[in-house]
């Protein structure tokens, strides 16, 4: 079984990596931003996915004067990012389906409340 962290962990690369494909000039401060983390984990993750393999650093000109990196999916993060997609679907999918019955649940709880509190 896997642990809430490293849920968490999938969950945030996933959102990286699908942030990145679709913005790899984003800075670090803007992905943190979006992803609802600190600049500082973020300069983490993104390590991270460099490390794996998933990412690689490239140069782009932001300005006249200013360098900064792009952050390019490699073959290998595109594949990564498309089981990180499976698995986080799957997920999400079976936190919907609980979620629906928590709710027909209470439902049920509250309409016979309701007719006993009419008796």
């Amino acid at each position: 079984m896997t642990s809430k962290r490293s849920k968490l962990q999938e969950d945030t690369y996933f959102r990286v990596l699908r942030l990145l494909q679709e913005n790899p000039e984003m800075s670090q401060r803007e992905l943190a931003k979006v992803a609802g983390i600190s600049v500082g984990g973020m300069h983490y993750v993104l390590s991270a996915l460099v490390d794996k393999g998933l990412v690689k650093l490239g140069n782009f000109t932001a300005s006249e004067d200013k360098r900064r990196y792009a952050y390019v999916l490699t073959p290998k993060g595109i594949a990564r990012k498309a089981s990180l997609t499976r698995a986080f679907l799957m997920r999400k999918m079976e936190e919907y389906d609980a979620l629906k019955e928590e709710i027909r649940s209470l439902q049920l709880d509250l309409d016979g409340s309701e007719t006993e509190g009419r008796s």
